[in-house]
């Protein structure tokens, strides 16, 4: 990985979107794992919504289902950060719309996390 540029660190434009992004994620790792209810030992959980399919439209799966939000949380976070220091020196715009939809994509994953888990 190349080093990370002084003026990247020293922008507060960026130094506010990565903080976004990190509580972002953190909230949504934490909203998943407070409604799990793995002590509980409950089987299904709706992982799934498909509204062409009428009656049966609702999906239930296990709870690697609903994990693969915490993965996408921190890969979102992860991939973003990389990807906003690589593009920094090229243009600043750059790197900033990449940590924006950085943003907009953990929004709605805790959005459509919470939406699938408030229906267990």
């Amino acid at each position: 990985m190349s080093p990370i540029p002084k003026k990247y660190l020293h922008d507060k434009l960026i130094l506010l979107l990565i903080s976004a992004n990190v509580f972002l994620a953190f909230l949504g790792i934490v909203l998943i794992f407070l409604r799990l209810n793995i002590g509980e030992g409950s089987g299904g959980y709706i992982v799934q919504y498909r509204s062409n399919l009428g009656i049966s439209a609702f999906k239930t799966g296990s709870v690697t289902g609903l994990l693969s939000y915490v993965g996408f949380a921190l890969l979102v976070v992860t991939i973003g950060f990389v990807l906003s220091i690589r593009t920094y020196t090229i243009r600043k715009e750059l790197s900033l719309a990449i940590l924006i939809s950085g943003v907009v994509l953990l929004l709605t994953a805790i959005i459509t996390s919470n939406a699938l888990m408030v229906l267990h």
